[in-house]
């Protein structure tokens, strides 16, 4: 059979330039004009690639002739052009390459035939911790520690860069993965020889990432979007990403963003407004005349946020805003020529005048847009920043006892007259001794709240901090340090707020961590740096940071105050997660907010603030200082951009991206075709996976007797599951480490340590904040051991009990079961604890996805029922039957669930079996993707 029939004739070529390319063209085809622009790259990626098997021309019929108004319900076979990723997803994808190399052998295979077969690119930008902040050094040293804490890994990392071909790294200290891409990475239009003839072939560019936040290419007109670490292995070997067809959203954009709003204010509210509609495994569209109002970044932006919507993507179609951000970041004129010609020859050139068919319809006014911060706890929750305050008092209620009420008889202003406050010139560093006592209590006259002032002393400076402080102010994450206009707006405001004596509480741990270097370029151009620095947002590093849970420590009498007095303190940071527990262990609330918001909550200093008639302070006049005083107009940002930003900015950044610094070519690299794993390492151990595996796989069986290892509410996110943050000393992973001689200042975070699934699967389920209704108002990483009595114990001790006596695992959850990012450990932890199948109320897509690709059952309760209308309390035992019909090659829509409780009484109900597509049946049936992914090469 040919790999490549092309039944529609659609082969033809491209001539641009002197240069000739082949192409599918996907004109000839009934429907494919007026097909959405996501449903157009699918279409092409079929019709290249079809081969009358896995990709036919009914599949192909079936996309052309897309029923916009169907529920999905046709899988195809999508194989995407290239795979990213990001280190703490990267390494264990390697890990997992290196380990199969082993397996293939082992199965009489030829190891080097485990080799990524699409390009793959991992930027290492997701382990730099904040450790050291407000100090003209703290990137040096941040680095330092990070190349000191990450060695082992960096050292794997750099002999994959040579073991497997197409496989590429970008080292430390360069910029987030998601920028690196936007800015160099990609390529829009991708070009490589032909498989069949030679000749150079041109098709779109699209991706899957090893990060959710892969969806920030889409501004780029890029389909891509995230996928777990054993998906995204699995596209690197060549297999296609199974999916249906999926219902598609038309966002019609009109108008333009006032004056005062910012991009991430646009963000927070096309959030807010797809989350309530619900676009969960749904494509995501942007078109309309706004849509060329909406400079590329702001594409990006919004694209970046696609998971906290909960869609698949969120993508903008190429047009002039795209090839001009081509050219401004350096990408070659014949690149740029070509991505132009492809797109209009393709009928993928945005066209205002020309509407798609979607399946829904969405539409924002972006005139209306007003200045939001999103809080305490979802990206999606939008609190317009006019009444931020009032929100916060009102939320607080639910972090923090009523203890003691506060109400006007407090006077808290500064125990100086602003008359005597010292003025400082923008030469002051750190804080003087003799400033007045700053307050983190609420002002005189504030709505009544809970308050608890906690007087601190650090240094030769005393004051008083309470619930509701600004403990951590951070410029981070992908979202929008890619975005000149909200960071330029960000370090103009820091200047005017020194230029008028301004100062940041002490107790604020401040932080700047831009997308690349190309934004340490144009601040330093513009001359900004010395004014964030008078603010203690000095450069931290070139990462992910904050945004991820790596804020570092804050300071010890701060973190010692809120710990010992229960203080319920903030986090302010420009990224897209505040999910709990994630940001930091002293921190429970957090907040997103723009660049220049982060700052303006650092200038108050706590969350109870309003802007709108509260001073930040008084100029050298005595005068009150606004907000408003302050915040830059955007006429001046758009020209300092303008003066400040060059193409020649972005060549010399990226002209030698993977050769790395002294540091990275200083490392000692092992070489070989096979790794060779070290006993002692406590950051890269052979995994387990394919112990015992087999040529064929053996029947799948039902489960029996089964016990509940969690039962959990609405919302639990990858970021409960899945290891995350730093490694507490009394934790079973912390206690792991200490046995293997780690001191506790090198433990480093859970996604340091991906590659060694020891340390890992005792971070699974181990969040501070994950709540397991087994037990009364407890919060972390604990459940009942039914092996001895009932007895609260880890839940990893629990789960090795069980295993011990061969007692199979369940989960119970509720709605939206694995939200957040897309972490191959949530499913990974979850099979290794001896989890062999979830019930939720619902999933959301990639962790559904990345449970069967570990070999985990994802199940539904029926509509309309849960685990508490079902009278099931998680002290039953779990018998699954029908499983085993999986073996005859079909899948059951539904199994028997029957729940025994210790009296007898059973509790009855078929679930829905969630393995949607054929495709996932076959991993299922073969233990997991890669088990399916190795015997199919095995077999070639």
């Amino acid at each position: 059979m040919s790999p490549n029939p092309n039944s529609f004739e659609a082969k033809g070529t491209l001539e641009v330039g002197e240069a000739s390319y082949e192409i599918y063209r996907i004109g000839g085809l009934e429907g494919a004009d007026t097909l959405p622009y996501s449903l157009k790259v699918l279409l092409e990626n079929l019709l290249r690639t079809e081969d009358g098997a896995n990709i036919t021309t009914e599949h192909i019929n079936a996309l052309a002739g897309w029923d916009a108004d169907a529920e999905p319900d046709t899988e195809i076979q999508f194989t995407p052009a290239r795979v990213i990723m990001q280190d703490f997803t990267g390494v264990p994808c390697i890990v997992d390459l290196a380990t199969m190399r082993e397996a293939m052998g082992d199965l009489g295979g030829d190891p080097t035939k485990i080799n990524p077969l699409a390009p793959a690119e991992l930027v290492i930008d997701h382990s730099v911790i904040i450790d050291v902040f407000g100090r003209p050094d703290a990137f040096e040293r941040n680095v330092e520690i990070e190349y000191e804490r990450n060695e082992e890994r960096y050292q794997f990392l750099r002999w994959g860069q040579t073991a497997f071909e197409d496989f590429k790294v970008v080292p430390p200290g360069t910029g987030i993965v998601h920028q690196v891409n936007i800015e160099h990475l990609a390529r829009t239009v991708m070009t490589r020889e032909s498989g069949t003839d030679g000749a150079l072939q041109a098709y779109p560019d699209t991706c899957v990432g090893t990060d959710s936040h892969t969806t920030m290419v889409n501004g780029l007109g890029v389909l891509g979007w995230g996928v777990g670490g054993i998906e995204a292995e699995a596209a690197m070997l060549g297999q296609p990403v199974s999916m249906l067809i999926p219902r598609v959203l038309g966002f019609k954009l009109t108008g333009a963003v006032p004056p005062g709003a910012t991009a991430t204010d646009v963000v927070l509210t096309i959030t807010e407004m797809l989350r309530e509609h619900g676009v969960v495994g749904k494509f995501v569209e942007f078109y309309g005349d706004g849509v060329t109002q909406v400079p590329l970044a702001n594409r990006a932006t919004i694209g970046n946020m696609s998971p906290e919507f909960g869609s698949t993507c969120a993508i903008f179609p190429i047009d002039d805003v795209t090839l001009d951000y081509l050219r401004l970041t350096g990408r070659p004129d014949d690149q740029v020529a070509l991505v132009e010609a492809y797109a209009k020859e393709q009928g993928m050139w945005a066209d205002p005048q020309k509407e798609a068919r979607y399946s829904e319809y969405l539409e924002l006014d972006l005139s209306t847009v007003v200045p939001s911060i999103a809080g305490p706890k979802r990206p999606q929750d939008r609190i317009e920043v006019s009444r931020a305050k009032e929100q916060f008092c009102s939320d607080l209620e639910n972090y923090a006892e009523p203890t003691q009420l506060t109400g006007v008889d407090h006077e808290l202003e500064d125990t100086f007259p602003a008359s005597d406050a010292p003025s400082h010139d923008a030469s002051d560093a750190g804080v003087e001794a003799d400033r007045p006592v700053r307050s983190g209590r609420p002002k005189d006259g504030d709505t009544r709240r809970a308050s608890k002032p906690v007087t601190v002393t650090m240094g030769e400076e005393t004051f008083e901090i309470d619930h509701g402080i600004v403990a951590i102010a951070s410029i981070t994450s992908c979202t929008n340090t890619s975005n000149p206009s909200v960071m330029m707006a960000a370090a103009m405001l820091a200047k005017n707020a020194v230029d008028k004596g301004l100062t940041v509480a002490p107790w604020v741990k401040t932080s700047m961590a831009p997308g690349s270097k190309v934004v340490t370029g144009y601040f330093d151009k513009a001359g900004m740096w010395p004014y964030l620095e008078q603010l203690g947002f000095h450069l931290v590093g070139y990462g992910c940071t904050t945004c991820i849970g790596n804020s570092g420590p804050l300071v010890e009498e701060i973190s010692q105050a809120i710990n010992d007095n229960d203080l319920a303190v903030t986090s302010v940071l420009s990224g897209n997660r505040n999910f709990e527990g994630r940001i930091n262990p002293d921190v429970k609330m957090n907040y997103l907010a723009s660049p220049p918001l982060v700052i303006a909550y650092a200038l108050a200093g706590t969350m109870d603030f309003d802007f709108a008639t509260e001073p930040l302070g008084q100029d050298a006049d005595g005068d009150d200082v606004f907000l408003e005083d302050i915040w830059p107009a955007p006429e001046d940002v758009e020209r300092t951009i303008s003066e400040s930003i060059s193409r020649d900015m972005f060549t010399e950044d990226y002209s030698d991206v993977f050769a790395g610094d002294e540091r990275w070519r200083g490392l000692d690299t092992p070489d070989g075709d096979t790794f060779e794993w070290a006993d002692e390492s406590t950051y890269v151990r052979k995994p387990p996976y394919f112990e015992g595996m087999g040529a064929e796989p053996e029947p799948v069986e039902d489960i029996a007797g089964a016990r509940v290892l969690a039962l959990l509410g609405d919302s639990v996110t990858t970021d409960h599951i899945s290891p995350a943050g730093s490694i507490k000393a009394d934790s079973p992973a912390g206690k792991y480490l200490s046995e293997h001689g780690i001191d506790r200042k090198d433990f480093n975070s859970y996604g340091s340590r991906r590659g060694n699934h020891e340390v890992m699967i005792r971070g699974t389920f181990a969040n501070i904040r994950l709540r397991n209704q087994l037990l009364d108002g407890v919060e972390g990483g604990f459940t009942r051991d039914f092996t001895s009595g009932g007895e609260q114990t880890t839940i990893y001790d629990a789960a090795r009990a069980y295993a011990e006596q061969d007692i199979p695992l369940v989960v119970l959850a509720g709605k939206e079961y694995g939200s957040g990012s897309s972490r191959d450990w949530a499913a990974k932890g979850t099979r290794l604890l001896g989890v062999k199948a979830v019930i939720a109320e619902s999933y959301e897509r990639i962790h559904r996805s990345n449970l069967i690709g570990m070999g985990v059952l994802p199940l539904q309760f029926p509509q309309g029922e849960t685990a508490e209308s079902l009278g099931l309390d998680g002290t039953e035992t779990f018998d699954i039957s029908g499983v085993t019909a999986l073996n005859d090659g079909s899948t059951p829509k539904s199994v028997k669930v029957v729940a025994t409780k210790d009296g007898g009484e059973t509790v009855e109900f078929d679930a829905v079996v969630r393995i949607d597509t054929p495709g996932e049946a076959d991993y299922y049936r073969n233990d997991g993707i890669l088990q399916y992914v190795l015997r199919s090469l095995v077999s070639a």
